[in-house]
């Protein structure tokens, strides 16, 4: 048997072992515009989040879920709205205990799971949502039909500095090709 879950937060006193909880994100404007302004977007609608969190193993748990949203954000070019449409699915594991990690960077290990999390008092499915968000957005999205022009400054009688003549191994390439 499954309880049902809207906030969006969910402590772990609510959680039984032996039963998971499904949730499904409400979004209130206040919710939409503290996205908005933490992930710098021009607009976000028809955000969805919604799935389980299902024990695994012992004081362990794993929420799976899906995100919906679509987001404006402004174009890398023009600053024009760019709209993308997210669908994904979310797996995060919470654990009591993650392995440790060595103080020493040279020592560090990767862990096996990116999706392991470690396990506090509150499953904060706001802050799972906006992570989630944010890594699926593009980095520079840009509007259709915008092109950029390559201008190639520099002084009179030197050939400009471009990004294939920055490249040292572009450099050493025509070096042979003059010394065959």
């Amino acid at each position: 048997m499954r309880t049902g879950h809207t906030q969006q937060n969910l402590e772990l006193k609510h959680l039984v072992q032996n039963r998971g909880v499904d949730f499904d994100l409400e979004f209130s404007e206040v919710l939409i515009s503290q996205i908005i302004q933490k992930l710098e977007l021009i607009s976000l609608c028809k955000a969805k989040f919604l799935g389980t969190i299902l024990p695994l193993g012992t004081g362990d748990w794993k929420l799976s879920g899906i995100l919906g949203a679509s987001v404006d954000q402004p174009c890398s070019l023009t600053l024009a709205p760019v709209r993308t449409r997210i669908d994904i699915p979310v797996v995060r594991n919470f654990r009591r205990s993650l392995p440790e990690q060595s103080k020493n960077v040279l020592e560090r290990e990767m862990h096996e799971d990116d999706n392991d999390e470690q396990l506090d008092n509150v499953i904060d499915i706001l802050k799972i949502f906006s992570e989630a968000l944010s890594l699926e957005l593009p980095d520079y999205p840009r509007t259709k039909n915008v092109f950029t022009e390559i201008v190639d400054y520099g002084p009179p009688g030197v050939a400009a500095l471009t990004d294939d003549s920055a490249k040292p191994f572009a450099v050493l390439a025509t070096l042979k090709s003059r010394l065959k």
